[in-house]
């Protein structure tokens, strides 16, 4: 029963923890390390449809503490969430999925990141924001930059480009 004329409907069903792993390969030792680390943190976002009108988004954090070029720890956590996103215009959803649930996703990520890391006995690391909003138009320009590069090519659910 697709009503071209009924309102558009944004709502959270689940959020939850997807995945998150710790190693520490210098330990114990790297806790007799009197500087302090070096972190590197990557980001990444992704979004497909699991049934009609309903997607999964998810957030991944990597974060890599380094002293001295030894690495204190890693940890990568991937936080999801499932929402139901009827009646959208098209040109509205792949913004929607790609910035608007990702900012909703993010906040838990960063908490369960600092507990980890606060929990495998290191200071805690706070994550700061992320403009969603940038990250996918950095992501938008890649795609169409390849594109240009590599010929044709195809925009995957999750923001990726698929050459053929």
């Amino acid at each position: 029963m697709a009503d071209e004329n009924q309102q558009p409907v944004f709502q959270i069903q689940r959020v939850y923890l997807k995945d998150m792993s710790l190693e520490q390969p210098n330990s114990p030792a790297i806790f007799l390390e009197q500087e302090s680390p070096v972190m590197e943190v990557a980001v990444d976002v992704g979004a497909e449809p699991l049934a009609e009108g309903i997607y999964e988004s998810t957030v991944t954090i990597t974060v890599t503490a380094k002293i001295n070029d030894k690495v204190a720890f890693l940890v990568e956590g991937k936080q999801a969430g499932i929402f139901e996103a009827r009646n959208i215009p098209g040109e509205q959803l792949d913004p929607l999925l790609g910035i608007g649930c990702p900012n909703i996703v993010y906040p838990y990520l960063r908490a369960n990141i600092a507990d980890v890391i606060t929990r495998a006995g290191f200071p805690p690391v706070h994550l700061s924001e992320i403009n969603f909003e940038v990250f996918y138009q950095q992501r938008l320009q890649a795609i169409a930059e390849q594109q240009q590069q590599g010929g044709s090519g195809l925009i995957m659910p999750d923001g990726s480009a698929a050459t053929h």
